[in-house]
């Protein structure tokens, strides 16, 4: 299943400062972590934005997701990433295989030279850059990040592989463009003005997030939800009855209030990512 989360380029629109701002794009991360996503989108929200851009939401998400040993080299010093301390860490999993056709962890590296021998040096953790054969068919560049299964690091036996990395992977996209995806599977906005969950009405979710086989979930920011975002009526989304609003809905399949009773009178999105992806990635 591919997992994808949207979140606006205004969603750091309340922080008080730098600091506050990009400790909460870290439970952001956080909650792409923890729930497995496989991408965490940024789409734009320029008339919601205040201090801190989309640009400086997609730096400090990047800078997140990088395994720690990839950041000095792939980062080096910016602005954005002033607070950058205060990030939480993620702790990604690494991916074990099975079989003997996959033995070993599944962990990031990155490019550091490419020979002429059909093999690279890789920098993936390890006391110091591997050399590396390239797999039949695949052309990479300095700089780029890659694949690395290792099944020992004493004495070191790596391989680069041609799979998914480790974690999730942030992009900068269009709504439209996102919900019109192939892969885009159950879509799903979450609003306080949605059809509420409940216990029954999860289990039908469930089954209907299993047979699309895929599942995106947008959020909004605060004081600004996703009818705001996308000047759609708010009476319409309620008169819905959690399916898609028509004609302005840009490819929603629901409109879900996953905090039914919420006691704030707004939940931040970090907040509302624990609370909405802890019940839809439940398994029947």
């Amino acid at each position: 299943m591919t997992f994808s989360v949207l979140v606006p380029s205004s969603l750091v629109r309340e922080a008080e400062d730098k600091r506050e701002a990009t400790r909460k794009l870290g439970y952001v991360a956080r909650a792409a972590t923890v729930f497995r996503t496989d991408r965490l989108i940024v789409f734009p929200d320029g008339e919601g934005e205040r201090r801190w851009g989309g640009g400086f939401v997609e730096t400090v998400l990047r800078y997140a997701a990088t395994p720690p040993y990839l950041k000095t080299e792939v980062w080096g010093t910016r602005d954005e990433l002033e607070y950058a301390g205060v990030l939480p860490p993620l702790r990604v999993s690494s991916r074990t295989g099975s079989g003997p056709e996959r033995p070993g962890s599944l962990q990031e590296g990155i490019v550091t030279e490419v020979g002429s021998d059909g093999r690279v040096r890789v920098n993936c953790g390890l006391q110091h850059p591997i050399s590396l054969l390239l797999p039949d068919g695949m052309e990479v560049s300095e700089g780029e990040r890659v694949a690395i299964r290792i099944s020992s690091r004493e004495p070191v036996r790596a391989r680069i592989v041609d799979e998914p990395l480790p974690g999730f992977e942030i992009q900068r996209a269009d709504l439209p463009e996102v919900l019109a995806r192939p892969d885009a599977g159950a879509r799903i906005a979450t609003s306080v003005h949605g059809t509420e969950l409940s216990v029954g009405r999860l289990t039908e979710l469930v089954g209907r997030i299993d047979d699309a086989g895929d599942l995106t979930v947008a959020f909004g920011a605060p004081g600004r939800g996703l009818p705001a975002i996308l000047d759609v009526a708010v009476e319409d989304v309620a008169a819905a009855g959690g399916e898609g609003v028509e004609p302005d809905d840009p490819g929603f399949d629901l409109w879900l209030n996953t905090i039914p009773r919420q006691g704030s009178e707004t939940v931040r999105t970090e907040e509302a990512m624990f609370a909405s992806l802890a019940p839809l990635t439940l398994t029947e």
